[in-house]
């Protein structure tokens, strides 16, 4: 390879003939072919690759699904190397050729002594910045990510804990009306009640069932069947009252069940009706307890994607409401969550678990900054391309300091041990991936996480694309 084909080449731009003379004698000019892997993730990075013709995807697996992170499609591009500098050192991505090309290809053994030899502070400065920068994100990573699964257990334990208990209170109850019921049925048997007698009072039975009620009118109706029940000698006329009169009965119902059933079955068919309904609503609660369960369990599993593909057609309201499931508990009884979801907005193709995670730092900082008290609105609508999200507070806003690091890595306005800093930098790195750009907008009285991702993603795969890893 002649000088002259790489002197153009942005990236060496300032070095002197020597040391790109140098460079080429211990690098390897290799051609690729269409679908050729240069590199694979996670193995060790024993060779810096620098494009000098063609394209090259940068990819990652996770199981069985392939995501493109991003291209490497212009002269000077580079990858590996890293083993020059961090003894740990691996590709964070696959490299597999897009297009015929040539990349420059040199052994990090060779990339360090000409380090060593050119420039010794420099090698040394980047070793400790790699070393540092490894460990303390590698540490603050961790932290971040078992505080996120500490705060999304306990919500799940907390939302679950209450269908479960009124489930469990359910079933106790349910065998005592049971018991009641067959007690009922027996004393029903024991007289001398004809079938027809009986198929009128059932038919009376299901005339009754749960209904609203204005709080007035029931207990009136409370008294007005007490005193009549009362008045006929009935056992427990203040057991029976209130489940009568919540299922609907009056005093001319009850007139109906005296005449099909006679004197002597009254009392026994109004506690066989009572401990009916009894039965019937436990049931319906807990129907009702369990169909909650499985709803939390749902939005887990669309929170998490579990059991669903990396890359996906992901509907963005879905991935916001499971996110509200998720952080239901830190929800304060004082913020009002309004939603304003376009009719409009197409589902995208995305990383769905990565956005989850993007809404889950973003809703946590909003209610953060509202200390208890406020607004958080969620919105989505299209325009110009794009998919927008935005996540607002009415909060205390941001300062034009705060404004300007916040997405810094480890920047934090939170007290000591309650917060990494990392969380906007990683949704900001998520939306890279996407291809898209997250922002921080004011409006009056409110500060604005403004997210924008691509309507329709550009390429042939439909994969969104980042920076090379």
């Amino acid at each position: 390879m002649e000088l002259h084909t790489v002197r153009p080449i942005g990236l060496f731009h300032g070095s002197d003939d020597d040391l790109l003379a140098t460079l080429l004698e211990v690098g390897t000019e290799v051609s690729f072919r269409s679908g050729d892997v240069l590199f694979q993730e996670n193995h060790p990075a024993e060779h810096w690759w620098v494009l000098l013709d063609g394209s090259v995807d940068l990819l990652r697996h996770v199981g069985r699904d392939e995501t493109q992170l991003g291209v490497m499609d212009v002269a000077g591009r580079w990858a590996g190397g890293f083993r020059a500098w961090d003894e740990h050192g691996a590709y964070l991505a696959t490299g597999r050729a897009a297009t015929a090309g040539r990349v420059l290809r040199m052994a990090a053994d060779d990339l360090r002594r000409l380090w060593a030899a050119r420039f010794p502070l420099g090698l040394h400065l980047i070793e400790g910045v790699s070393r540092s920068a490894r460990n303390y994100e590698s540490m603050a990573r961790q932290r971040e990510a078992l505080a996120a699964l500490g705060t999304l257990a306990a919500g799940l334990a907390h939302e679950l804990n209450n269908p479960a208990a009124a489930a469990t209170r359910a079933v106790d109850a349910l065998g005592e009306a049971y018991d009641g019921l067959l007690s009922s049925l027996r004393r029903l048997v024991a007289l001398p009640i004809r079938a027809e007698q009986f198929d009128r009072i059932d038919a009376l039975r299901q005339e009754l069932g749960p209904r609203p009620s204005d709080p007035i009118d029931l207990a009136d109706r409370e008294d007005a069947l007490a005193d009549w029940l009362s008045a006929r000698s009935v056992q427990q006329d203040w057991v029976l009252a209130p489940v009568l009169a919540a299922a609907g009965a009056d005093v001319d119902w009850c007139e109906r069940v005296a005449e099909a059933g006679g004197g002597a079955a009254l009392e026994a068919a109004l506690d066989w009706v009572a401990n009916t309904l009894t039965a019937t609503g436990l049931l319906d609660e807990v129907k009702e307890s369990t169909r909650r369960i499985s709803d939390l369990v749902a939005a887990v599993k669309s929170y998490s994607q579990l059991d669903r593909a990396a890359m996906q057609t992901t509907d963005l309201v879905e991935g916001l409401e499971s996110t509200l499931v998720m952080l239901a508990h830190r929800i304060p009884d004082d913020v009002v969550v309004v939603r304003d979801y376009g009719a409009d907005v197409p589902p995208i193709h995305a990383l769905a678990a990565e956005l989850n995670q993007v809404w889950t730092n973003l809703i946590t900082n909003a209610l953060d900054a509202m200390d208890g008290r406020g607004t958080l609105r969620l919105s989505t609508r299209l325009g110009r391309g794009a998919v927008i999200v935005d996540v607002a507070d009415t909060g205390h806003g941001m300062s034009a300091e705060t404004r300007k690091h916040a997405f810094d890595p480890f920047y934090t306005t939170k007290g000591v041990g309650e917060g990494t800093g990392l969380g906007l930098d990683i949704s900001r790195r998520i939306v890279d991936r996407h291809r898209g750009d997250i922002s921080i907008e004011t409006e009056p009285g409110a500060t604005v996480l403004r997210v924008r991702l691509p309507a329709t993603v550009p390429g042939a795969s439909g994969k969104p694309a980042g920076p090379a890893g």
